[in-house]
C-alpha cells in the first residue's frame, strides 16, 4: 500500500515546495528566471495551442498562469490538442464551449512547483489539481514513474519537456491533453486497483460497470446517476477474498461497493460516530469515524461485517470520489 502513503507525501512535498520557494524569494532577492509559465509557453512554438486555449478559455487563465504561484503546469503539445479536438468531435478550438475549456485546462495546473525527480522519487500517488469537481471539490490527478513520468495513464511527458524552469514555476510538456478523469480513469490507471478493473469488466460480462460509472449525465433510463462514491478494494483485498464468486453474485458485491446520486467525501461523515450510505446494490453500509488501528474510518457492511478499513480518501474525479478499502465488503444474501 505505499501508492497510498505517496498521495500524502506529495502533499507535504507541495507544502514544503512552497515554503522553500518564498523563502527563496525573500533570501535571493527576487526571482532568479525572468519568465513566467505565459511568456515560456509564446516563445514555445509547440506550445502555441496551448496558448490560444488559454486566451479562448473562461476565467482569465493568462493573468493566473502570470501569478505568483507556484505552479506546476503540465502543457500538451499542438499535436495533443489536434487529438483532442478530433476525439471530441470538435473542428477547432473555437467550438470548444469556454467552460469546459477552463476546467480541462486548470486539469493540467498544480498549486505547487513540482519536479520530475519529486514524482520519480514518489513513485506513484496522486495530488489535486485547480480544476474543481462536485462540491467544488478539487480534481486529482494521478501519476506513475514506472515508465517515465505519466498522468492518469493518459498523457507521459515528452522527450526533453521535463523541467522548463520559470519565475513561477515549471512547465512540463505532455503528449496528450488530460481529460477530465471519470472514477473509472482512476481505477484504471492506478495498478493497485488491476484486481478491481478485472472484477468489473471480464469476470462480470453481462454488466457495463464501466459505461455505468463513467456517466457524468443524470436522467438515465436505470436510475443510475452521478455522482459515484466508489468503496474501491485494494488488489490485497480482493487477494484476501479467494476465489471470486459467480457472477450474479460478484455483481452484487461491486454494487455493494457504489453509492450513486452522491459525492460523500471525507468531510461529509459524521466526523465522531456512523453515517449510514445506501448502496446500489440495496443494503445500507456505515461508515464510523474516528478509525481503529491504521484505518481512517471503520465500515461495516451489508451482511454485518465489522473489520473492514477505509485506508485512503477523497480521490476526487469529475463524476465522484473513491475512498480505498483493505477488504471487500459483502452484502446480506438473504434478502
Amino acid at each position: 500500500m505505499k501508492v497510498f502513503s505517496k498521495f500524502f507525501k506529495l502533499a507535504f512535498l507541495s507544502a514544503l515546495v512552497l515554503f522553500t520557494f518564498s523563502c527563496s524569494d525573500d533570501d535571493e532577492g527576487g526571482d532568479q528566471n525572468p519568465e513566467n509559465i505565459v511568456e515560456i509557453a509564446l516563445e514555445t512554438p509547440d506550445l502555441s495551442s496551448l496558448v490560444a486555449a488559454l486566451q479562448a478559455a473562461d476565467g482569465d487563465l493568462v493573468t493566473v498562469l502570470q501569478g505568483d504561484g507556484p505552479f506546476t503546469v503540465l502543457a500538451p503539445t499542438n499535436a495533443a490538442f489536434a487529438d483532442f479536438l478530433a476525439q471530441n468531435g470538435f473542428n477547432s478550438l473555437d467550438e470548444v464551449p469556454t467552460d469546459l475549456l477552463a476546467k480541462v485546462l486548470l486539469n493540467h495546473v498544480i498549486s505547487a512547483d513540482i519536479t520530475s525527480g519529486d514524482l520519480v522519487s514518489l513513485g506513484a500517488g496522486y495530488t489535486k489539481t485547480n480544476a474543481s469537481g462536485p462540491g467544488n471539490n478539487f480534481i486529482d490527478i494521478y501519476f506513475n514513474t514506472t515508465s517515465g513520468v505519466r498522468f492518469n495513464d493518459i498523457a507521459s511527458v515528452t522527450s526533453g519537456g521535463a523541467d522548463i524552469d520559470a519565475s513561477n514555476g515549471v512547465i512540463h510538456i505532455v503528449d496528450a491533453v488530460i481529460t477530465l478523469p471519470t472514477v473509472v480513469t482512476f481505477a484504471a490507471a492506478d495498478p493497485n486497483f488491476s484486481t478491481l478493473v478485472a472484477a468489473l469488466t471480464t469476470l462480470t460480462p453481462n454488466t457495463d460497470f464501466v459505461s455505468i460509472l463513467s456517466r457524468t449525465e443524470g436522467g438515465n433510463n436505470d436510475g443510475i446517476n452521478p455522482e459515484f462514491t466508489v468503496f474501491a478494494p485494494t488488489n490485497d483485498a480482493f487477494t484476501a477474498l479467494g476465489t471470486p464468486p459467480a457472477e450474479d453474485l460478484l455483481t452484487q458485491v461491486l454494487l455493494h461497493h457504489v453509492v450513486a446520486e452522491a459525492n460523500v467525501t471525507s468531510s461529509d461523515l459524521n466526523p465522531s460516530g456512523d453515517t449510514p450510505a445506501p448502496t446500489l446494490e440495496g443494503d445500507n453500509i456505515t461508515i464510523t469515524l474516528p478509525g481503529t488501528g491504521d484505518n481512517i474510518a471503520d465500515v461495516t457492511d451489508g451482511s454485518g461485517n465489522t473489520d473492514i478499513g477505509i485506508i485512503a480518501v477523497d480521490v476526487q474525479a469529475d463524476n465522484g470520489v473513491i475512498h480505498v478499502l483493505n477488504k471487500v465488503m459483502i452484502p446480506d444474501t438473504s434478502n
